[in-house]
């Protein structure tokens, strides 16, 4: 997939990038190339795969138990902040 210039102009004001005209055509490139390595990944059939878990067979991940290790200690944190209403943070407004 080849993407052109004003495509690649769009994505790096969406992202807030500021590219010279000269790494234009780099990106590009590398966005086709990635594009591309997609697009051959998704013909790949994988009907018949089986998911899998871990990569080496008989292997299991290790997960702790799901339980509470420590108190809650929300009103101690609070204590500490300048300003606090009904359990919440307030901080100072900085978008008008």
């Amino acid at each position: 997939m080849s993407i052109t210039r004003s495509q690649i102009a769009d994505i790096a004001h969406l992202a807030r990038l500021a590219l010279s005209e000269q790494e234009i055509p780099v990106y590009a490139e590398s966005l086709s190339r990635v594009l591309g390595l997609v697009e051959q990944l998704q013909r790949a059939d994988t009907a018949g795969v089986t998911p899998i878990a871990h990569p080496l067979p008989g292997q299991r991940q290790r997960l702790r138990p799901d339980e509470v290790t420590e108190t809650d200690q929300h009103e101690l944190y609070q204590r500490n902040a300048p300003q606090v209403q009904a359990g919440l943070y307030l901080v100072p407004r900085v978008i008008e």
